[in-house]
């Protein structure tokens, strides 16, 4: 006979999700003055990510690996310049730039999104949230 199959190890528990990213909403948790430095730019970023002319998926690659980086050296606020796009809608990178922020592995590293200028839609700056060191 068979040897047994051995059993599942039971599901890790769910985090509960954060609420979605909404690139110019100010998110729950985040105080009015914070928001109000990352919404008018006044928050220096301390760095930058252009995907300008990139392809979907090279730019998809690059603001992960940006994102990840930026977190785990403990960097708060980023800033990525998609361009503007065609008008009316914008380009590809600029309407993909919100799914890719509330994908699974980056969603709980982003507190909030803003553009840094109401007539400059072809940048966001980015809050991180802190990273909490394992002790």
């Amino acid at each position: 006979a068979p040897a047994p199959l051995p059993k599942a190890p039971p599901p890790a528990p769910q985090r509960a999700l954060a609420p979605e990213i909404r690139i110019g909403e100010q998110p729950g948790g985040l105080d009015r003055k914070r928001w109000r430095s990352l919404r008018r730019g006044d928050a220096p970023s301390e760095r930058t990510l252009d995907l300008h002319g990139r392809r979907v998926n090279d730019a998809h690659v690059a603001l992960r690996a940006f994102l990840h980086d930026a977190s785990l050296d403990g960097v708060r606020t980023v800033t990525v310049v998609t361009g503007k796009g065609p008008q009316p809608d914008g380009g590809i990178l600029k309407r993909e730039l919100p799914h890719w922020l509330n994908a699974p592995d980056l969603r709980p590293l982003v507190l909030g999104a803003a553009h840094p200028h109401p007539t400059n839609t072809g940048a966001v700056n980015i809050l991180l949230r802190k990273r909490h060191r394992a002790r």
